[in-house]
């Protein structure tokens, strides 16, 4: 049986805030705090500003570059990343820092993260450096600490990856995460997640330089990506820095779900995806506390088997197997088997494409976590205000007034209503089970038709062509492994490679890609 929420980065299923330009619909109507959530005061006096670091950033591990590699020899993806990188000839002192940012509500709040710093002799790793500004995929793990790059593949990848190559590395945990004294995480609503990442680079360059390293300084051009959750943070945040004026050389967001609106559709219309039950928990959890409006009560939307207590449920210092063992958490069956009204038989299970049929039936069964009821309310607003990009493709907009409120906040945090002025690489993987490559094509769709000032280049990594043709190409013998290793232990092949794709197979390649990319600018 296929256990998609097994793999290494859950789903990065995220939502941005009101369109930063020229989308003047009812998004207005959906800001934080809106919807019956009380409007925070004013900070108590002597609250430190935002970006605000919080204390001298404290040296966590310095690693030479072996140390990097051998964080990396094990496990299936990680040693993907390994064989990946290309003649790192940097140490790196890995620091943590603290910083003032605010919750979902404006609130003021901390979070930490980690900067990541290249040492040694050879020039690549002194003087003025660019920066990377990286988004992690999304962590169930309360204690998450990317700076912990022992117990942080994510961490330890990026580190070799870039600050290895001589890339200063800014990586925050997020609100919610490690040492934030925020009780819950603002799930991927990107105008606080880009505050977030904004203000952990501005306490990152106040930091500079570290002790360790007196001549690395920030040389100004500013590189941002991530991946999965991370990538729809990364796009978030380039097209909020982009809106208040602030320069970003490039950005390369990967795997991410930007057509919000057109995502949540596809899933309440049976294209349940990889760990949806984690991800809709969060997510739904995450509007509640920025719009309030969702829903009355939890049994609104949760069967009462789960309701009690789902609002604080994750993330958790609690493991995933260990929620479902204790009956808070469905394991895979978002929906019920049973059809919401006759019409939607055909989507319960939705059986298109075939390939990833296996993956959407999962999403269906017994003690299932959304009732029967909300899913009928979210797919009759569909047939009333259609996304123009699913199923259908027309004008590939999201659509224009849904009522129901969880679509509402979809089309306000869906990124279809931006432009980049500077250079983007989109990369994903075009079978991905966890986060749909339609959200990467609805992205080039929507920059097609209002072209962008700058270049946009998009990679599907499983196919061939250019760019990046070697990497495609490894990618392919990647997934080959996969199979040889499946049969090997008696696996189905094709469920092996469904179970490693999205964080096993896509990401090394996809984050090689970016690397490559910001090299040339």
């Amino acid at each position: 049986m296929i256990r998609l929420r097994n793999v290494l980065i859950a789903l990065c299923g995220g939502l941005a805030l009101a369109a930063c330009n020229g989308d003047d619909g009812d998004e207005a109507a959906l800001t934080p705090g809106d919807g019956g959530m009380p409007q925070p005061g004013a900070p108590p006096p002597g609250t430190p500003q935002p970006g605000t670091l919080l204390e001298a950033p404290a040296l966590v591990k310095s690693y030479t570059v072996n140390d990097l590699l051998a964080a990396l020899s094990s496990g299936e993806a990680t040693q993907f990343i390994a064989d990946l990188i290309t003649s790192p000839v940097c140490g790196v002192d890995v620091y943590q820092i603290r910083y003032q940012t605010v919750g979902a509500s404006s609130e003021p709040t901390t979070a930490s993260g980690a900067l990541m710093v290249p040492t040694g002799a050879d020039a690549s790793c002194q003087g003025a450096r660019s920066i990377v500004l990286y988004a992690h995929g999304t962590s169930t793990d309360r204690a998450f600490n990317i700076a912990n790059l022992q117990s942080s593949t994510e961490g330890a990848a990026i580190g070799a990856m870039f600050a290895a190559n001589g890339y200063l590395v800014v990586a925050p945990n997020y609100a919610g995460y490690d040492t934030s004294s925020l009780p819950y995480h603002p799930y991927l609503l990107a105008d606080q997640q880009a505050k977030d990442m904004t203000d952990a680079l501005t306490a990152a360059r106040s930091a500079l330089p570290v002790s360790s390293a007196p001549t690395i300084v920030d040389d100004g051009k500013l590189f941002i990506t991530g991946y999965s959750q991370g990538g729809y943070v990364a796009m978030a945040t380039h097209r909020a820095m982009q809106a208040v004026g602030t320069t970003v050389t490039a950005s390369a967001p990967l795997s991410g779900p930007y057509a919000l609106a057109a995502f949540g559709d596809a899933i309440f219309q049976g294209r349940v995806n990889g760990d949806a039950p984690v991800n809709l928990t969060m997510l739904v959890t995450a509007y509640q506390r920025a719009y309030g409006d969702i829903y009355t009560n939890p049994t609104d939307v949760f069967e009462a088997r789960y309701a009690t207590g789902i609002e604080t449920l994750l993330p958790n210092t609690v493991g995933i197997g260990d929620l479902v063992s204790q009956g808070k958490l469905a394991e895979n069956a978002l929906f019920s088997t049973t059809p919401p009204a006759p019409e939607f038989a055909p989507l319960t299970p939705a059986t298109e494409p075939a390939e990833l049929a296996p993956v959407f039936a999962l999403g269906f069964g017994p003690d299932n976590l959304i009732t029967n009821n909300y899913r009928l309310a979210y797919l009759q607003d569909t047939q009333v205000a259609p996304d123009g990009g699913f199923p259908t493709v027309t004008d590939g907009l999201p659509p224009a007034n849904p009522s129901q409120t969880l679509r509402r906040a979809l089309r306000a945090n869906d990124l279809r209503n931006w432009t980049p002025n500077a250079p983007v690489l989109l990369c994903g993987g075009g079978n991905d089970p966890t986060v749909f490559f339609f959200n990467t094509e609805l992205m080039q769709s929507y920059w097609t038709a209002n072209p962008p000032a700058a270049p946009v280049t998009v990679v599907n990594i499983d196919s061939s062509g250019e760019p990046y043709s070697d990497l495609r190409d490894s990618f392919a013998a990647a997934k080959d492994s996969v199979r040889v290793g499946a049969v090997v232990s008696g696996e189905d092949e094709d469920e092996a490679v469904l179970k490693a794709y999205h964080a096993g197979l896509v990401s090394p390649f996809c984050l090689a890609a970016a690397k490559r990319f910001f090299d040339g600018l």
